[in-house]
C-alpha cells in the first residue's frame, strides 16, 4: 500500500494484555462489522450489538450499566444531561393531546419545558402541590400520560409521599416519574418505592467536580425500557465518551464523597437554625422542612444541598448583600461539587407563599464546616453591623 492509504488503514498494533482499573475511553461514530448481513441500526446495543456511535461506545454503555447496577434499574440510558433526560422521559410517555402532572417545586426548567415547548405540541402539563400525597388521585385524568415526582423538591426542599403517589397513580394506570438527582439514585430506593422510571442529573453528584454535563434515565420494567428507547434514538441523545469518563471516576469516590457531604452539610444547616437572622432552613434531615417525617420513613441520608430563609425583618438587599459577601462560597447555580456554593431566588414562584427575596439555596462543598461557617457568620455579621448603623 502507499504510504497514504497506510496512514487510513494500519497494520501496526501496540501489543496486547495491558490491564488497567481504568475503563478505556472508547471514541467512535461508525461501527464496522464484519459482514453486510451483520450491519444494523438498532439502540438496542446491549442485546444485539454495536451498531452506531450515537447508542453509545464500550465506554457510555458501561456507565449506564454501573447506574442502573446501584440504583437496582432494569436499563439506565445515559444522555447529554439532566434537562435532557427530563425532556427525553416526557416524550416517551406523553403525546398530543397527553395529560400530565408535575409538581410545582419541580426543577425550573422542567416547568419552562411544561410550558412552553410541550405546551405547543398540545400537552398539557398541570403543576400539582408535592405535599397532596394520596390525594394525587383527584387529579389524575383519563388521558393522565404521566405523573412526575421531585423530592426533595427544587429549592424549597419539600419531601413527596412518593409510595402514596405511585399506590394511586398505578391504580387509574398512570406511570409515575421520579427526579432523584439530590438522593443521587442511592439515598432514595426509586425502584423499590414502585417508580416507573428515575432521572437524575450526573453533572451533580456523581460527576462530582463541577466540569461535566450528563444525565441517565433509569427504567424499572421492560415496558418502560421500550417506552424510552425508541425516544432516544429519535431524539439523538448521543453523549461523549469523554464526559462518561469522568462520570465513571466519579461512582468511585460517590460513596465517601456522599458520607462527607452529609455531615458536613448537617453542621453547617443546624448551625444556621440557631441564628436569629435566618426563620428557616429548609433541610430534609431537620423538622423544619416540609415532608421531614417522609424523610426519615424513605430515606436512607441526605445530601449538599439545602435553603436557608431571612427573617421578614432583613431586607432583600440585605440578604443579596449577604450573598456577595460570601468569600469562600461561591455564587454559582448547581451543586453537588466540591465547592461550597449559594445563590439568592428573589422571585421563587410557589403559590400562596412569598418569601419576598429572602431565600438562598446553599451547597456545602468538601471544605471544612468551620471554615465555611467562619465565612457564612461573617456575612451574617455584615448585615447587623448594617442595622446598627441604620439604627
Amino acid at each position: 500500500m502507499h504510504w497514504r492509504s497506510k496512514l487510513v488503514h494500519p497494520t501496526a498494533q501496540a501489543p496486547s494484555g495491558f490491564r488497567s482499573l481504568v475503563t478505556p475511553t472508547y471514541r467512535g461514530s461508525t461501527v464496522v462489522f464484519e459482514r453486510q448481513a451483520d450491519a444494523a441500526d438498532d439502540w438496542r446495543q446491549s442485546e444485539v450489538g454495536y451498531t452506531y456511535g450515537l447508542y453509545g461506545s464500550p465506554t457510555v454503555l458501561e456507565l449506564g450499566a454501573r447506574v442502573a447496577e446501584i440504583e437496582g434499574a432494569r436499563h439506565s440510558f445515559v444522555v447529554p444531561g439532566g434537562q435532557a433526560a427530563i425532556a427525553l422521559i416526557y416524550f416517551a410517555f406523553c403525546k398530543a393531546g397527553s395529560h400530565a402532572l408535575v409538581p410545582v417545586t419541580a426543577y425550573g426548567p422542567n416547568r419552562e419545558l411544561a410550558d412552553g415547548l410541550l405546551s405547543g405540541l398540545n400537552i398539557e402539563v398541570e403543576a400539582y402541590d408535592p405535599l397532596i400525597g394520596a390525594e394525587i388521585s383527584s387529579l389524575i385524568r383519563e388521558n393522565t400520560a404521566l405523573i412526575w415526582t421531585e423530592s426533595p423538591g427544587s429549592v424549597t426542599m419539600e419531601v413527596q409521599d412518593v409510595p402514596a403517589i405511585v399506590k394511586a397513580a398505578h391504580a387509574r394506570g398512570a406511570p409515575v416519574a421520579l427526579d432523584n438527582t439530590y438522593a443521587a439514585g442511592v439515598l432514595f430506593d426509586a425502584f423499590a418505592h414502585g417508580v416507573d422510571v428515575s432521572m437524575q442529573a450526573l453533572t451533580k453528584y456523581v460527576g462530582g467536580h463541577s466540569d461535566l454535563l450528563l444525565g441517565t434515565v433509569s427504567v424499572g420494567t421492560q415496558k418502560a425500557y421500550e417506552a424510552v428507547g425508541p425516544a432516544s434514538k429519535q431524539l439523538g441523545m448521543a453523549v461523549s465518551p469523554d464526559d462518561a469518563s469522568l462520570a465513571l471516576r466519579g461512582l468511585q469516590t460517590l460513596g465517601v464523597r456522599l458520607e462527607r457531604l452529609e455531615a458536613s452539610t448537617l453542621q453547617v444547616a443546624r448551625w444556621l437554625a440557631e441564628q436569629p437572622d435566618i426563620e428557616a432552613v429548609f433541610h430534609p434531615a431537620l423538622p423544619s422542612c416540609p415532608g421531614h417525617k417522609l424523610w426519615q420513613r424513605d430515606f436512607t441520608g441526605s445530601a449538599s444541598v439545602f435553603s436557608i430563609l431571612f427573617g421578614r425583618e432583613i431586607d432583600p438587599s440585605q440578604v443579596e448583600a449577604f450573598v456577595d459577601n460570601l468569600k469562600l462560597f461561591k455564587i454559582g447555580f448547581s451543586w453537588g461539587g466540591v465547592t461550597a456554593l449559594a445563590i439568592l431566588y428573589p422571585k421563587l414562584d410557589r403559590p400562596g407563599k412569598d418569601y419576598g427575596g429572602r431565600l438562598v439555596r446553599l451547597n456545602v462543598g468538601l471544605e471544612e464546616p468551620c471554615d465555611l461557617i467562619a465565612d457564612l457568620e461573617q456575612a451574617l455579621g455584615r448585615i447587623q453591623q448594617r442595622d446598627e448603623v441604620a439604627a
